[in-house]
């Protein structure tokens, strides 16, 4: 197949947009006149030209993002997509100023957000059914197999847990039920910074086969770098595992039919989805929508499945 050039998209920051008085406007860029894209028999329309994406840079947000970059560019939608913190896309989607979230995570670590927001919001539905929430540490470290245990080691892990991003549900049920409810809080402070710093945090731990325990969940391509251990939830303080939502601003299955469909049509398993972290988070960092490029020619599968006889003629 013809080599491609490397697809460059804006990722501007959003993060107040809501109060910015910018929806009119890019609800025009994002819904308004143009070519016509190729209908779809599941969602018995045509879509708008344009489509903005929001997008928050934790792992799996950037991997499905850029597996659809590269698939809807593919199919002749000009794609844009911004990249906001958790609490803007939500505000984004609900004032009309984006058209996709594709990371929402349902019912539990989103729910706050769904709950303030969801009357103007369209769930298009889950791709990933095993979104869990957990404590991890490096498999040498033998002190601790549960939550529980860290109350007995705190000077093992210099008294701290790495988190992540202060707005995350996951940062929400960490401080107000997993470290009251395990009784950590007289010994461990949650250290919120980012997930990327919380993983820099973890590798260079993990070089120096030193103790560490971060907030993670899966998936996450940490699993295929590092041998990790996740530690027992014995009262399941971090809930049951979530689903990963697709979620569209009002109206979005009747301005994207066929987007709906495919969407609605989508589904990831664990390994395969790792693999479409690793290439487009790390080995493609500076360029995703190539890694999930080449994640699409490793798994016509996906596309047949998900786009069905609208996959035909699509070359990655």
């Amino acid at each position: 197949p013809e080599e491609k050039e490397p697809q460059m998209y804006s990722r501007k920051r959003m993060t107040g947009l809501a109060a910015a008085g910018m929806s009119g406007t890019l609800m025009l860029t994002a819904c308004g006149g143009g070519q016509d894209l190729t209908g779809s028999e599941d969602g018995g329309g045509e879509d708008a030209q344009s489509i903005e994406i929001a997008l928050v840079p934790w792992e799996d947000g950037i991997a499905v993002t850029a597996l659809w970059e590269a698939v809807l560019e593919e199919k002749g939608y000009e794609v844009e997509v911004t990249e906001v913190d958790i609490a803007p896309a939500f505000q984004g989607l609900a004032n009309g100023d984006v058209d996709l979230f594709l990371g929402m995570s349902y019912p539990l670590t989103h729910e706050e957000y769904w709950e303030d927001y969801g009357d103007d919001l369209e769930n298009l539905g889950p791709w990933y059914d095993n979104a869990s929430r957990v404590l991890a540490v490096p498999d040498y470290v033998e002190e601790v197999d549960s939550i529980p245990d860290l109350v007995d080691h705190p000077e093992l892990f210099d008294n701290q847990i790495v988190g992540i991003d202060p707005g995350a549900g996951q940062t929400r049920l960490m401080e107000e039920e997993v470290i009251p409810g395990y009784g950590l809080d007289e010994d461990f402070e949650l250290v919120n910074s980012s997930s990327a710093a919380m993983q820099a945090e973890l590798a260079g731990a993990i070089a120096e086969e030193e103790p560490i325990v971060v907030t993670l969940w899966h998936p996450h391509p940490a699993y295929a770098q590092h041998d990790l251990k996740d530690l027992e939830d014995p009262d399941t303080l971090l809930g049951e595992a979530d689903g990963m939502h697709s979620v569209g601003r009002d109206g979005f299955a009747e301005e994207y039919p066929a987007l709906a469909g495919w969407l609605g049509d989508m589904h990831i398993e664990d390994d395969v989805f790792a693999e479409l972290q690793v290439l487009t988070v790390h080995e493609h960092e500076d360029d995703p929508v190539e890694g999930a490029r080449e994640w699409l020619r490793d798994n016509p599968e996906f596309l047949e499945d998900t786009l069905g006889e609208d996959a035909e003629g699509l070359d990655f």
